[in-house]
């Protein structure tokens, strides 16, 4: 990657310590004009520029948080294609994935043009409702589809390429990118799935059935959901932040971006498995013993 010369920054300003991460980052001497939104320029009391001017000039974002900045982050640059590095100072980390103790470390080294980007291909969704287009969203982790009443199934229509595969009575069901193999996907039992690969995972919410799997679907598949039945409490979530009304016999239709993705900041030698098995500890019991 090129040698940066405008760095953007955006923060969680519920918390504190973030905030005092950016008022650090702001002193640094990075060689680096560094711009702030509007709303972040207000908290470190400092000049900002409006959306568009930061969306135009800006060359690599940071983004001081947790996973959920990340995920409002990536909606802020989706048109724009800025490239994001986030830094975590939430829980898990899987997306904001800097350490903070690196942070000055590692913006030395974006500002030098020493890290490579990435892409993560993104999902795209069209919510039908008879002849119409009521919605159409794109999403970094996932589409979630769930009732909102307790104790009643759902009952839902899956197809794939628009032909039928099966009516799955479940909880809801989570249609995650690459990206999102490792958030709510995981929690249902889905496979890990490195964040550049072009593939959608399909996973149940608490299937009623003995035989429902996570599924993984080919690049250029549409996975169609049709809720069936009476239930009207039923609720259609993008990357676990917004919410939509989805009424029966909609139909949800996702697929890959086919001219869309999110850019995001690798720093060498760090890679996805390392992180895997930082984040969640994966064989490091037996680390060691077999190295």
């Amino acid at each position: 990657m090129k040698a940066v010369k405008v760095l953007g920054m955006i923060i969680n300003a519920r918390k504190p310590e973030a905030v005092e991460m950016g008022r650090r980052l702001l002193t640094m001497r990075c060689g680096a004009e560094v711009l702030l939104p509007m709303h972040e320029a207000s908290v470190l009391s400092v000049e900002g520029v409006s959306d568009e001017d930061w969306l135009r000039t800006v060359e690599v974002a940071l983004v001081i948080g947790g996973d959920g900045t990340f995920l409002r982050a990536s909606r802020y640059v989706l048109e724009a294609g800025v490239p994001l590095y986030g830094i975590n100072l939430g829980r898990l980390g899987f997306l904001a994935s800097g350490r903070p103790e690196d942070a000055e470390a590692d913006v030395a080294r974006i500002t030098a043009g020493e890290c490579e980007i990435l892409e993560r291909p993104i999902l795209r969704c069209e919510v039908r409702r008879e002849t119409n287009v009521m919605h159409t969203l794109h999403a970094l982790n996932d589409f979630v589809l769930t009732k909102n009443a307790i104790a009643r199934l759902l009952r839902i229509e899956a197809r794939i390429n628009d032909r039928f595969f099966g009516v799955l009575p479940a909880d809801g069901i989570i249609i995650s990118s690459p990206t999102g193999s490792t958030a709510y996907a995981l929690s249902a039992g889905g496979p890990i799935v490195p964040p550049n690969m072009r593939t959608m995972l399909m996973a149940p919410i608490c299937a009623h059935t003995l035989y429902s799997r996570p599924l993984l679907a080919a690049p250029d598949d549409t996975i169609t959901l049709i809720p069936k039945g009476s239930i009207r409490d039923i609720t259609l979530t993008q990357d676990g932040q917004l919410a939509y009304e989805v009424l029966p016999d909609d139909r949800i239709e996702i697929s890959l971006s086919k001219d869309k993705a999110i850019r995001t900041v690798s720093m060498p030698g760090r890679n996805f498995f390392d992180l895997v098995q930082e984040k969640l500890g994966w064989g490091l019991s037996f680390r060691g013993e077999y190295d």
